[in-house]
């Protein structure tokens, strides 16, 4: 089955996951936009006169792209990742297991959902926030593609979490233990170059610096690195992880035995 009948068959399971969390949204929306909104609200309050990090940028400023894209991040992750284990565990799962869908369709369907619930966080973020402060857009198109790929990304990350945990606990440390570190230490809350050099060198390790940086460069028209070298990080470990993702699928690791 090709990539064009495979969109076509993944659709109905990507409205049903679209579907999933938009009936919750005051949760799975609403809830981290206030998260969001938290973390501005106290460190630009606190930092705002003490940090500068580009010229002419004020802090809450630069803090802004940051929450955006480290929202939209998180949720795209929990979308696919929560949404597997939670039919696993119930046992629900099989009756998408008995319909004819190739592995291609299935992780359309969830990477492409977990894009949208990213997506829709990370906007409703944007707008929420930039009424304290607005960021402006000097190269939009960077702010897009980041957006797009970390969406990707983080869908695809999650596919694979969920098909790898057995049990919540599982799934949350995973969350808690790779995830919320990769993305706090990924430059949202500072500039690496405000870090010495052992750090700096390690959060270059770090793909999510890659995409915190390059997204950021969307609305500043600066950056910590070249938004080339960041778009090439990127999308190696979009390609890669979906790669893993697909394969996985393909076999039915830990969903059809």
């Amino acid at each position: 089955m090709n990539w064009v009948a495979s969109v076509q068959g993944a659709r109905p399971l990507f409205v049903k996951e679209v579907l999933r969390f938009w009936k919750v949204s005051f949760q799975t929306i609403g809830a981290p936009v206030l998260t969001s909104v938290l973390y501005l609200l106290i460190f630009g309050h606190v930092l705002e006169d003490h940090v500068q990090v580009f010229k002419g940028v004020g802090y809450t400023r630069f803090l802004i792209p940051g929450l955006v894209m480290m929202s939209l991040l998180q949720n795209a992750f929990a979308n696919s990742s929560s949404s597997l284990i939670q039919s696993k565990i119930t046992g629900n799962l099989v009756f998408v297991l008995l319909t004819p869908l190739s592995h291609r369709a299935w992780f359309l369907a969830y990477v492409g959902a977990s894009l949208v619930r990213g997506l829709a966080v990370g906007t409703g973020v944007f707008i929420v926030t930039a009424w304290f402060a607005p960021p402006g857009l000097a190269e939009p198109w960077w702010a897009l593609i980041f957006a797009m790929l970390g969406g990707c990304l983080l869908g695809a990350l999650g596919l694979i979490a969920g098909l790898w945990a057995d049990k919540f606990d599982q799934m949350a440390a995973f969350q808690n233990f790779i995830i919320v570190p990769m993305t706090f230490l990924s430059g949202v809350f500072y500039s690496v170059h405000s870090l010495p050099g052992f750090w700096q060198g390690l959060s270059h390790l770090n793909p999510f610096f890659y995409l915190i940086d390059g997204f950021r460069r969307g609305f500043f028209g600066a950056s910590d690195v070249s938004p080339w070298l960041s778009l090439g990080v990127v999308a190696t470990a979009t390609l890669g992880v979906s790669a893993l993702a697909l394969r996985l699928l393909k076999t039915g690791y830990k969903i059809r035995s």
